[in-house]
């Protein structure tokens, strides 16, 4: 056991006290872990898209004060009662939806969303008793999604927490507790692309960058990137896109444009921007008989997606994924491997990085629109 267990540790953390205001550096105290919980040490933390919208607040009911982040990597400080695959010292990725092992969801194999611990934004506390494990100045601090990695020392779920090769670098394969597992899993899980297939991926922010590298590993012989921002094209390269498509540069609608490139329409599609349109082109732009769609980003709740029905009985199909199909504990060592075996490539989702005490331009730069992920480092 560690030093500190089972006390109550000082540390800093960024606290988000208002909607939209830069966050507070503050001393925080973090509570010792309760029974199928793990304290964590984390030390390298980015910044999500996730992060961005519930902390502008904008149409949620606001949760104030809170403590952001969820895509880290750190190390285990100490385990509560019941918790028997963790041991302190442990490297590990902290993920915002869980895998408890035990219910019908974590049984079966075509399922990742596990019924106790599937993302929640609203609940802000621990399932344990209902209460927060972070408190400043004796004021109770929320959690987010269950991680809350803006902190130096967090308290997680131990279904939330995935195991990982120690060898791996946390600064490097922190990202994949999030989107780049999401559209990287939406490709290979879902789509499934043959070799030397087509795939169109719709967005290039770094959920779609994710998938078109899933397409690159699966042997896509064309990748074509589809955005409203030609700027993203030149990025794109490096993770295998071949060709693009603004739909701006036309008068008809982008999944026509896209059949009269791949003769009929490409083989694979996978969508990563939430946009109803986008969603609707991405499975209207697949081949008749054997074209898979997958819709990753997630739409307005008001959105209602139209098709005609003839695209269902021409064998077009239609899916949806939730964080790339992985299973968290199960799942993301495999993945970290592939980054080890050289056959995934995560640096170059790593455009920005920042010392903790300067988390607040991690939030101007996505707000900008510069780069991909921004890694924070918690000891600078």
């Amino acid at each position: 056991m560690s030093s500190t267990a089972g006390q109550v540790i000082s540390c800093k953390a960024a606290v988000a006290w208002e909607a939209g205001k830069p966050l507070v550096i503050e001393e925080v105290e973090v509570a010792p872990p309760q029974a199928m919980e793990v304290r964590l040490k984390i030390l390298f933390t980015s910044l999500c898209h996730t992060d961005v919208y519930f902390w502008e607040a904008k149409g949620q009911t606001p949760m104030f004060p809170r403590i952001f982040g969820h895509e880290a990597g750190g190390i285990v400080e100490s385990v509560g009662e019941g918790v028997t695959d963790l041991e302190p010292g442990d490297h590990v990725l902290p993920v915002f939806t869980g895998e408890c092992k035990e219910c019908r969801h974590c049984k079966s194999e075509e399922s990742n969303m596990c019924d106790l611990l599937r993302i929640n934004t609203d609940r802000g506390v621990m399932l344990n008793d209902g209460k927060s494990r972070f408190s400043v100045r004796g004021q109770p601090i929320y959690h987010f999604v269950g991680t809350s990695t803006f902190s130096e020392y967090t308290v997680v779920h131990a279904g939330c927490v995935a195991k990982i090769n120690p060898a791996a670098p946390l600064d490097i394969v922190c990202v994949l507790s999030c989107g780049i597992s999401t559209g990287l899993g939406a490709t290979l899980n879902v789509a499934k692309p043959e070799k030397g297939s087509s795939v169109a991926i719709f967005g290039l922010g770094a959920v779609g960058l994710a998938a078109a590298e899933g397409a690159r590993i699966a042997g896509a012989s064309r990748i074509i990137g589809v955005d409203l921002n030609s700027n993203r094209f030149e990025e794109a390269k490096k993770f295998g896109v071949t060709e693009f498509v603004n739909p701006k540069d036309y008068d008809k609608p982008v999944q026509e444009v896209i059949a009269e490139m791949t003769d009929g329409g490409v083989d694979r599609s996978v969508e990563c921007t939430g946009s109803i349109n986008a969603m609707i082109s991405a499975f209207e732009c697949v081949h008749d008989g054997w074209g898979v769609a997958v819709l990753v980003g997630v739409p307005n709740k008001d959105d209602s997606f139209r098709t005609h029905p003839i695209n269902f009985l021409n064998e077009k199909t239609l899916k949806g994924t939730f964080f790339g199909n992985y299973k968290p504990r199960s799942d993301l060592p495999s993945v970290v491997e592939k980054y080890m075996n050289k056959e995934l490539e995560l640096e170059k989702f790593i455009t920005h990085e920042v010392p903790f005490s300067e988390i607040n331009k991690a939030f101007e730069y996505m707000l900008s629109g510069a780069g991909l992920r921004c890694l924070i480092r918690m000891d600078a």
